[in-house]
């Protein structure tokens, strides 16, 4: 039984291009990915990786290892990476490649999005400021 996760389709996808394009043709998802300068992961780590994406994710960050720009935002700390991609060898590589010449950024508070909500803390009048900036 095939589960639709983020991490499951994305794995389902790049198996189809590789597939159907062998390899890296230009109309491959890896090749169109290969030349766009900056890509922009968010939230790794919000759905845990199934083996398969996990493999395929680290080729993506592999791939682009000091050719092109990553930026990668989650919320576990890189000791607890091994629980979202189930590997400590994948998950200590991707770490490992990411870090290397890079800048780590780690942010502490309370996130964007719990800030703009009103739990109690600030007035209604606030909250509907907030809201409508969105």
């Amino acid at each position: 039984m095939w589960r639709s996760t983020a991490s499951g389709e994305a794995s389902e996808r790049a198996k189809v291009a590789t597939r159907s394009c062998g390899g890296l043709a230009e109309n491959t998802a890896a090749y169109r990915l290969g030349r766009i300068p900056l890509i922009v992961v968010d939230e790794v780590g919000y759905i845990p990786f199934e083996s398969e994406a996990a493999n395929l994710f680290f080729q993506f960050i592999a791939g682009r290892y000091e050719r092109a720009s990553v930026i990668v935002t989650s919320d576990r700390p890189f000791g607890r990476w091994v629980e979202v991609f189930g590997d400590d060898t994948v998950a200590a590589a991707m770490i490992d490649r990411l870090v290397h010449q890079a800048e780590v950024n780690s942010l502490k508070g309370d996130s964007h999005r719990m800030r703009s909500r009103d739990l109690g803390r600030g007035s209604r009048r606030r909250h509907r400021r907030m809201t409508n900036i969105n």
